[in-house]
């Protein structure tokens, strides 16, 4: 590593204006330096779209392992995680690009764009219950009433899952987001006792399916353990992930999306007017306010970039909101333009580790939306409360809108 890096610049992630909205702050980093640095964590911070995309499509650069992150406790407490690391370690599409590649062959077929439109149908279906539930009251939350339970009952309704259960799965789920995020060990405990009843949970499916085999993930997972693909462990572990992950993220897209239009009601009404414009504004969604706001990449072998001479071993905080900022790519940047084209963000990621259910999350979202502003032409935004996820990210806790009672 050359000495250039030692003299790169170091700014306050964690401050409240940064945790409250950074995006003024990493404006000003990529104009001051693109790559800086991050002492806390002891790591970089890569804000240029160019390097992002890089960075992304290197692959001397690899998704860092969260489990790693517990190495910072104590040897008592790493023991105590132990369950969780284990867990972790198995997550095929976290860990190694081969692993990775190994995860998408076995989900291709349900996650191709033929068999994403085909549920389509269904997806206005479970879009339209939802709304039907709250359609009395007038209000709801966006985020606890359609944005959580509509993405959540697409993924379990792909692996099998019972629908009485699916409930089960948002309160998992809220545990097991701390995960990745800077959590504290007690958090930790709590996501490494809900991965915990996850994987028990999942297990009994599996034995399940062994008995009675159906056309869905874990039957598909099960005949490729026949094949010596995977291991019951790996089934497992990775059917966790996929509860998880597979509507975490939608349900931040269809959140935040919300928000957004609610923000700018001459996109709103434009929106209203032509839904046609309904996938064009999901990808200014994703741009503008995605879900994953940062990604963490490490460095297998040392690498340059631009002048610098990067080392290995180190982990590189890639901000997605700044790169999706970045007004050499993006005219305008600030503004939310939901008829931009192009519109080449990186809010799926690029490269080996493209995020798989990418064309998942466009579809709902699409649909979601489209349903829900042909059945509440009139929504007013009543609250709105986000908490902070240092660093340089938010989560919208709740987003409570009112409309004509049905």
């Amino acid at each position: 590593m050359t000495d250039s890096t030692l003299a790169l610049p170091a700014y306050d992630l964690f401050s409240p204006e940064a945790t409250a909205d950074p995006t003024a702050l990493l404006h000003k980093i990529r104009a001051e330096s693109p790559v800086s640095a991050i002492p806390r964590l002891d790591a970089f911070l890569l804000t240029r779209h160019a390097d992002i995309v890089a960075v992304l499509r290197d692959r001397r650069l690899v998704p860092a392992n969260m489990a790693q992150l517990l190495d910072a406790f104590s040897p008592e407490e790493r023991q105590e995680l132990l369950p969780l690391r284990l867990s972790m370690d198995l997550w095929m599409g976290h860990t190694t690009e081969a692993d990775h590649v190994r995860f998408q062959q076995l989900l291709k077929r349900y996650f191709s764009p033929a068999t994403v439109n085909g549920l389509r149908p269904r997806v206005r279906e479970l879009t339209t219950e939802l709304l039907d539930a709250v359609a009395g009251r007038g209000r709801m939350d966006v985020v606890t009433d359609l944005a959580y339970p509509l993405p959540a009952n697409v993924i379990a309704e792909l692996l099998g899952m019972p629908t009485t259960d699916r409930e089960r799965l948002q309160a998992w789920s809220r545990d097991i987001v701390a995960i990745f995020q800077l959590a504290d060990v007690d958090r930790l405990r709590r996501s490494q006792r809900s991965v915990l009843e996850m994987q028990d949970y999942v297990r009994e499916l599996v034995r399940q399916r062994r008995d009675d085999p159906r056309d869905d993930l874990i039957s598909t997972f099960i005949a490729a353990e026949d094949e010596g693909v995977v291991t019951e462990d790996e089934i497992v572990a990775n059917c966790v992930l996929l509860l998880f992950a597979g509507h975490e993220t939608t349900a931040g897209l269809i959140a935040n999306g919300l928000e957004l239009l609610l923000d700018h009601p001459d996109q709103l009404a434009l929106l209203r007017s032509d839904p046609s414009l309904t996938p064009t504004a999901v990808e200014e969604m994703l741009r503008c306010d995605g879900p994953a706001s940062l990604i963490v990449r490490q460095s297998t072998e040392p690498f340059a970039l631009g002048d610098l001479d990067l080392p290995a071993g180190k982990r590189f905080y890639l901000a997605m909101m700044a790169g999706n900022r970045d007004p050499e790519v993006f005219p305008d940047p600030d503004r939310f333009d939901i008829t931009r084209r192009p519109n080449r963000h990186t809010a799926f990621g690029l490269g080996a580790f493209y995020c798989l259910g990418a064309a998942l999350a466009r579809m709902e979202a699409d649909e979601c939306f489209r349903v829900l502003l042909e059945r509440c032409p009139d929504l007013r935004r009543e609250s709105v409360r986000w908490s902070p996820v240092p660093p340089l990210t938010r989560r919208l806790e709740s987003l409570v809108v009112s409309f004509p009672a049905e």
